[in-house]
């Protein structure tokens, strides 16, 4: 099975334009799929803007929206899966919400944020109650969670019980937490032993000013590729042979004793 290469769209968009956002969308789309990306992850609440206050029931849409539809037809124009993060309106209940849409625009997986960040989502956000959702995309079974979600370890643990080859995390990762790019991100990686996609949202917006430092880690805890600070389209790729060997080679997963840890729920 061939890697499958994976773009990191590392941007802000512009908060509360969601054609604007949706037009920066296409062109990393465009480039992506130029340079042989199969897979495309945009940032956390990228259709609309993570700042945008009291505009989220305003913004917030159903999964099968026309910002949805919208990420399709840019799928299917790129030949090119995509991974954007949305608010998701379903009844009178607003969800922080990702949705990836495959290369034939079809959506392939949509998940709820389980762990809500801060007095701003907690505010305007329900959390999920799914904790593990997943697709299969080129051979490859890919995972989402939400920013704040990868720093409890038992999620992406959960995920690799759960057999996640990919893990892509849509994120708004704000200073001064960057340690969590640089650090954490990469022992998630190794522990649960799994490729994760960290995508970050950069400069300041609001009150929060975003760190960037988007990265693909890998199994063995090393980082594939990395972005700075500012706007980036970082590429790099997911090797299935080097994530089997790496798994073989590890013993985590098959050294636990799960009898133990009770008391962890």
């Amino acid at each position: 099975m061939p890697p499958l290469r994976t773009a990191l769209l590392q941007s802000s968009g512009r908060p509360g334009a969601v054609a604007e956002n949706l037009k920066v969308l296409d062109e990393a789309a465009a480039r992506a799929a130029a340079s042989g990306a199969r897979l495309l992850v945009a940032p956390e609440l990228f259709l609309t803007g993570y700042a945008i206050g009291d505009a989220v029931p305003e913004l917030a849409e159903p999964a099968d929206g026309p910002g949805a539809r919208a990420v399709a037809e840019i799928a299917v124009r790129h030949g090119i899966a995509v991974l954007y993060g949305y608010p998701e309106r379903d009844g009178e209940r607003i969800f922080n919400a990702s949705q990836l849409i495959g290369p034939d625009g079809a959506s392939l997986a949509n998940y709820r944020k389980t762990h809500l960040f801060g007095c701003f989502e907690q505010e305007w956000f329900t959390p999920g109650e799914q904790a593990v959702v997943q697709a299969d995309l080129d051979g490859l079974r890919i995972g989402l969670l939400i920013c704040y979600d990868v720093e409890f370890p038992e999620n992406v643990r959960a995920h690799a019980l759960a057999g996640t080859d990919l893990l892509l995390v849509p994120t708004a990762q704000m200073h001064p937490f960057q340690f969590v790019a640089e650090s954490v991100i990469p022992v998630r990686a190794f522990e649960s032993q799994m490729y994760v996609a960290y995508v970050n949202r950069t400069g300041p917006e609001g009150e929060f000013e975003f760190v960037g430092l988007s990265c693909l880690a890998g199994p063995d805890g090393t980082v594939r590729t990395r972005a700075g600070r500012g706007e980036e389209l970082v590429i790099g790729e997911v090797d299935p042979e080097f994530l089997a060997a790496s798994r073989a080679a590890n013993p985590y997963l098959n050294d636990r004793r799960p009898g133990l840890y009770g008391s962890l729920a």
